[in-house]
């Protein structure tokens, strides 16, 4: 930062300056902490759509060897696939803090599934598994998404922050320290050379 001029008015802008720059900087300090308080909230729930998605697999891995028992590879690749919606998965936009979210679902179809030529429980209950698995997948990947941009959005606050109160707040008060040092030192020559006037007369 440049040195400025010792005057009283630019002792005044200075803390001008200094007390828009605190404001931002507790602007800045807010919203780190929501963005840190809904990155918390995002992981949460990315753990719990997780363990179900594990879970999920699980059993559409045990489906899939029962119906593969049933009907062998061959038969099984046959098998119609499901009936997913044309629009799927559904995605809806939203802001946190400037930052853009994104939510993401799948929804069990609506129109009839294709007719099967060699129908059977294992295949059907394989297909639904697999199914399932579109409707963790879909949220889970748009939270990971949102995590990401959160995560960013973060590390960018953090930096302006840190500079706020590591590099541009300790220039400016040391600037006007300096500045108010020579006010003072100004004031305390003009009242000796009064005095000193004074004790000519």
């Amino acid at each position: 930062m440049p040195e400025a001029v010792a005057t009283r008015s630019a002792a005044l802008a200075l803390r001008d300056e200094r007390r828009l720059m605190r404001q931002g900087y507790e602007f800045l300090d807010e919203k780190r902490m929501l963005l840190a308080s809904e990155m918390l909230r995002g992981l949460s729930q990315h753990e719990d759509l997780s363990a179900q998605l594990v879970q999920a697999m699980g059993a559409a891995q045990a489906a899939l060897r029962r119906a593969i028992q049933r009907h062998g590879i061959e038969g099984l690749q046959a098998y119609p696939p499901p009936a997913t919606p044309a629009d799927a998965p559904r995605t809806a936009r939203s802001l946190f803090l400037g930052v853009p979210l994104l939510t993401a679902g799948f929804e069990a179809p609506t129109r009839a599934e294709p007719p099967a030529v060699d129908a059977s429980p294992e295949a059907q209950a394989c297909r639904q598994r697999f199914v399932a698995l579109l409707a963790l997948l879909a949220p889970l990947a748009a939270l990971s998404n949102n995590l990401e941009r959160l995560a960013l959005e973060y590390r960018r606050t953090e930096r302006r922050a840190r500079a706020l109160e590591n590099v541009l707040l300790p220039e400016i008060d040391h600037a006007l320290a300096a500045i108010e040092d020579q006010l003072e030192l100004a004031d305390q020559e003009e009242a000796l050379r009064i005095r000193m006037a004074g004790r000519r007369r």
